[in-house]
């Protein structure tokens, strides 16, 4: 987990935690000094001052990204001195069209710099600047100050300048004021305001990254081992929860940055400004939980926890407060400014994209029902499954596919909760099943539905009490089921049912298809907060399914339900959650209230965008790493918590933008207004459907972050 994907940036990254474990030690961190940091040559020698200048200059010739992944490495480490403030100032430099003498000695280490992000200096007609900058970040070890005036940007000797160190809040990083009286300074021509608030966005930014993460490690690592009331604390769901969000606010600010590295032309400053949204505020939430964590310990000055909270608080008082750069993010987003999550493929992939568009184009010349079946046909319905059901498809080949349908105009078969049904029988089921279910299936002709859920046995599935008794030929069902979706019109089900007692809950459990037409089998709709009915309970009273029913081994049912509530192909999220609740759809209401939004109105409106934004850079870095063929990790983990609740916080923003319009009925054909009632009111069950955020923070805890799972009753 870092902010960089590619295995180059993995190497890179843990070059420089190993070369830090060894010279940013406790003694280093907790020196004080005026003087450069006593591995300061090592950051030169190792190239990390010049990653992202260019070659001729004395850098690495890569990029900001680079910079970024050492800043979080180096961060984690809590890495004293003047390390950021020196990448930020030659990163400014570099961005203008000035770049000549004045790079080399910041990527050689020979020199240091700082950069202000605002001061109050003014420029007289002989050319000279006078005025103050406040709170410079490391200017009292600077050789070289890049500073504002007005709107243009001028670097000097730090000479030149009178600077006075200020008594820092960050015990590792210091600050002072820096006082110019008539001072010559060249102007670094080309460079904007604009540019310097997107470096210092993704510098200071990836700088807070590094402070959350270490704070949700080390809270993590306590938690497993400090006992109380005769256990570890991870073990609580409290402290369990409270780091599972930690490590989620930490991903969503990663990929913020991480996006914002990528942005460019009208998107750069929009990524940016989410970017200083998110990671400053990630990294304050996180360091205050890790102190709660930590408990009396961390409060003390002798632990670590606290020179990372100084340190994240000073990050998000230089970029500046959340509300400003979520004005920032409101402004652009009601401009329309928006941001699409390309994905650069790689140029070998052109050849099949041109075999798969001529595959797709004779498809496009068929009509009706026969369309779908050729798209079922040839694999494209689900292509990540093995042939004759899909293509066995690889992530490539998935992410081309699903570009060329949408470019081809090509409307895909409606299969609902058929999508869940596929994987299983095409993995599990017996080639009888197979032939008989699978194609009209993956055309979009059977309505299934899922029975899994009772009355007893949500979240917790595997504590399933329907019973399924062998008689002659079969298994004899009875019982009742719950939460059913579309099964008033379903088909086809399928179930899982206990059929031993025997072992621990998991085992004993069947997988069976039924045929909701079989007799006594019994739906009755429930009416939702909605007044609409997609959920009905079923009942199951004597249901007789046949043994060529059964899918998977007997009593082996949940590792084929496993597969069904896991199975997930490689797309791209638009963050809308399927549910019509999203972002484009609010920045469309807010177009047609007829009225500016109000400050506080703009402030919600933008943290529904920063979060929209976040999850679409989460689900491209979760695609990204299944193209490189490794594990999505906690990206997938985290993507999926957020996108449960984002359309709930959409239509929440929505409702509060409509005032007292909002009293009307909640019907979709009622206008804005119904519309985004019913909204409000049906997407309250997305947080609750497939495993309630509880559960998901459960397994976040345990699967991401290693902390101890909850007792089992009565243990």
């Amino acid at each position: 987990m870092a902010i960089g994907l590619s295995e180059e940036h993995e190497a890179l990254r843990e070059s420089v935690t190993g070369w830090a474990g060894r010279f940013i030690t406790s003694q280093v961190v907790r020196a004080e000094s005026d003087e450069r940091p006593p591995f300061w040559s090592g950051l030169a020698d190792q190239g990390l001052l010049g990653l992202h200048l260019p070659e001729d200059v004395g850098g690495s010739g890569y990029g900001l990204l680079e910079a970024a992944v050492a800043v979080e490495a180096l961060a984690e480490k809590i890495a004293p001195g003047p390390y950021v403030p020196t990448v930020l100032a030659s990163a400014a430099i570099h961005a203008s069209d000035e770049k000549s003498d004045l790079l080399a000695g910041l990527a050689d280490g020979t020199k240091t710099g700082a950069l202000a992000l605002d001061a109050a200096l003014t420029a007289s007609g002989d050319g000279t600047v006078s005025g103050v900058a406040e709170q410079v970040l490391g200017a009292a070890q600077a050789d070289i100050l890049v500073l504002p005036v007005g709107e243009s940007w001028i670097v000097i000797d730090a000479s030149a300048a009178t600077i006075t160190p200020i008594p820092a809040l960050d015990l590792t990083r210091g600050v002072a004021r820096v006082e110019l009286s008539g001072v010559e300074g060249r102007t670094l021509d080309g460079l904007t305001r604009e540019t310097v608030h997107h470096l210092a966005a993704v510098l200071l930014g990836a700088d807070a990254i590094g402070v959350a993460s270490w704070c949700v490690t080390a809270a993590a690592d306590y938690a497993k081992v400090r006992e109380q009331f005769g256990r570890p604390i991870g073990q609580f769901q409290g402290i369990k929860h409270k780091i599972s969000r930690m490590l989620v606010v930490l991903e969503q600010a990663r990929a913020t940055v991480w996006d914002a590295t990528r942005a460019t032309g009208s998107e750069r400053d929009y990524a940016a400004a989410i970017a200083g949204v998110v990671a400053p505020d990630a990294a304050v939430q996180c360091a205050k939980d890790a102190i709660q964590t930590f408990g009396g310990i961390g409060y003390t000055f002798e632990h670590d926890a606290h020179l990372y909270f100084r340190r994240a608080l000073t990050i998000r008082a230089l970029l500046g407060s959340s509300a400003d750069w979520k004005e920032l993010v409101a402004g652009q987003s009601l401009a329309g400014v928006s941001r699409e999550m390309r994905l650069d493929l790689p140029a070998d992939a052109e050849p099949l994209r041109e075999r798969i568009r001529a595959e797709l184009a004779e498809i496009v010349a068929i009509e009706g029902i026969e369309q779908k079946r050729a798209l079922a046909a040839s694999g494209f319905v689900m292509p990540h499954l093995p042939r004759p059901w899909g293509r066995n498809a690889s992530p490539l080949e998935q992410v081309l596919i699903q570009q060329e349908i949408k470019a081809a105009g090509l409307k895909m078969p409606q299969m609902i909760i058929g999508a869940w049904v596929v994987p299983s029988i095409a993995v599990y089921g017996t080639e009888e099943q197979q032939q008989r279910f699978l194609p009209r299936t993956l055309s979009g002709e059977l309505i299934w539905c899922q029975l899994f859920s009772e009355p007893g046995a949500g979240s917790d599935l595997a504590n399933v009490q329907m019973k399924a008794e062998r008689v002659e030929g079969g298994w004899r069902l009875n019982g009742q089921k719950i939460w059913t979706s579309v099964a008033h019109v379903a088909e086809w089900g399928i179930l899982i049912a206990r059929t031993s007692s025997e072992g621990s809950k998991h085992d004993g459990i069947t997988y069976f298809i039924v045929d909701m037409k079989t007799d006594g089998v019994t739906v009755r709709p429930l009416t939702e907060m909605t007044g609409e009915n997609l959920f009905n309970e079923v009942f199951f009273d004597d249901v007789f399914v046949p043994d060529e029913l059964v899918v998977g081994e007997v009593n082996q049912g949940w590792k084929v339900a496993r597969n069904t509530l896991s199975n997930e192909r490689v797309s791209l999220s638009s963050g809308a959650g399927g549910t019509g609740a999203s972002v484009p759809d609010l920045v469309g209401l807010a177009g047609r209230l007829g009225r500016e939004l109000t400050p506080v109105e703009r402030q919600e409106f933008a943290s529904v965008v920063c979060e929209g934004h976040s999850i679409n850079a989460l689900s491209l870095r979760v695609t990204l790493k299944q193209l490189a063929g490794t594990e999505p990790g906690a990206d997938a983990s985290v993507r999926k918590l957020l996108s449960t609740s984002h359309a709930q916080h959409v239509s929440e923003c929505a409702v509060n933008l409509l005032g007292p319009a909002a009293v009307t009925a909640a019907d979709w054909k009622l206008g804005d207004a119904g519309y985004w009632n019913r909204a409000i009111l049906a997407t309250r069950a997305m947080t609750i459907y497939g495993g309630t955020t509880e559960v998901q923070l459960n397994i976040i805890g345990e699967r991401m972050l290693g902390l101890p799972r909850d007792p089992e009753p009565g243990k």
